[in-house]
């Protein structure tokens, strides 16, 4: 009897089949790079395929985590940079073919450190980059208000600049917010962040001649990209004399791990970041043990002694 063959099958995507024909005929790559290509595509796809993903809703997030989940099969960091080459080319043609408004992986950076847990801001840096922009201006001020609720909320870049003006309820300081999937949650924000996000919205924002209902705007009144924001939380960190490399989620990060550093408890901040998954989350717990250790080794006398 002929043996069954028992090997799963590979998964397959319309979007993907039509960029690798693409990769084909229109760039006339080698047999072996779209032999590459699909095989990396393929990984992808079974890691959505088993946190129940879909290519329609990826976002940073998930290629963020998605490249957590290759490090830690002990993928190198060429590998890895390899993988993320993969998905920014397919990702880059979903967006040129209008299947996505924009490519998830426009600003998720080549990894460069031997580990790829999120790089944290400590309070003092936090507290440095707020104060950063200049507020006696109409631009100043509409930054330091989207650094507050960064901070104040976690959350996500593309979250930010989705928030309309009915998506803040200033009597119960409360933001409404559109994750991943265009789930709702609701995310209290503390008083100075309110406090902040109110004089924007009702005495600044008016500066910028709006033409459109979201919060923040750019020069010309409409709702800002998500590069734009990034580019200026990169110039303020510059500015606070910021060393640390700063990522579009770094106040996101810091956000989650100095809630648990307070006391917090991990359902919570799942709840809070939006993450479907608790694995999502439990990363911040891994943040949490590699700072003890750092801080130990560095003040424990036994350890002091020993380097």
């Amino acid at each position: 009897m002929p043996t069954e063959n028992t090997s799963p099958p590979v998964p397959s995507h319309p979007w993907v089949d039509r960029y690798l024909e693409h990769l084909v005929v229109a760039k006339g790559l080698a047999e072996h790079s779209i032999a590459a290509y699909s095989t990396d595509l393929a990984s992808f796809l079974t890691f959505l395929n088993e946190h129940d993903g879909h290519l329609e809703t990826v976002n940073d997030d998930t290629l963020f985590l998605y490249l957590m989940h290759l490090r830690s099969r002990g993928l190198a960091s060429r590998s890895l940079a390899r993988h993320l080459s993969a998905l920014r080319g397919f990702f880059a043609y979903a967006a040129d073919e209008a299947w996505l408004p924009e490519s998830p992986a426009a600003l998720i950076e080549n990894p460069k450190l031997p580990r790829l847990l999120p790089d944290v801001l400590s309070r003092d840096d936090v507290a440095r980059l707020l104060d950063a922009p200049d507020t006696a201006t109409p631009l100043g001020y509409r930054d330091r208000t989207m650094l507050e609720l960064l901070y104040a909320a976690g959350l996500r870049v593309s979250e930010l600049t989705g928030l309309a003006l009915t998506d803040f309820d200033a009597q119960a300081g409360l933001l409404r917010v559109f994750g991943k999937g265009s789930k709702e949650r609701l995310i209290p924000i503390h008083a100075l962040a309110q406090e902040f996000l109110s004089t924007y919205v009702q005495t600044i924002r008016g500066a910028f001649h709006p033409k459109e209902q979201f919060i923040f705007l750019n020069r010309s009144g409409r709702g800002l990209s998500r590069q734009a924001v990034w580019k200026g939380i990169k110039r303020h960190a510059q500015a606070a004399g910021i060393s640390l490399r700063i990522s579009p989620h770094s106040l996101r990060h810091s956000f989650a791990t100095h809630l648990l550093d307070g006391g917090a408890d991990l359902r919570t901040v799942q709840t809070l970041l939006g993450h479907a998954d608790i694995s999502a989350t439990e990363i911040y717990t891994h943040v949490q043990a590699e700072r003890l250790l750092a801080v130990h080794r560095a003040h424990h006398p036994r350890s002091r002694s020993q380097n």
